[in-house]
Formats: C-alpha cells, sequence, structure tokens
C-alpha cells in the first residue's frame, strides 16, 4: 500500500468516525450543514482561482 492510498483511508476514517461522533452527540444536523457550507464555498474559490 502506497502513501497516497494510506492517506486516503486514514481520511476517509476520519470522515466516518466524525460522524458517528455526531450522531452520538446529536449534533449530526450542524455537521451536514458545515460539511455543505464548505463544499459551496470551496466550488466557489474553484471558480475564482480557476
Amino acid at each position: 500500500m502506497n502513501i497516497n492510498k494510506l492517506r486516503s483511508f486514514l481520511y476517509k476514517t476520519s470522515k466516518y468516525l466524525g460522524d458517528v461522533n455526531a450522531v452520538q452527540k446529536g449534533t449530526i444536523g450542524k455537521r451536514i450543514m458545515r460539511r455543505a457550507a464548505g463544499k459551496a464555498s470551496g466550488k466557489l474559490m474553484k471558480k475564482i482561482f480557476k
């Protein structure tokens, strides 16, 4: 397994663990909204700096 595959696996795993943690705390709605806002701002930045 090369370093990029390992890094990708670790990031995906941490994302899912964060989701599980948010469900346990009851803050999943807040997490979903933050993730959507992050994706939207990323797309906007991509358009600006393209």
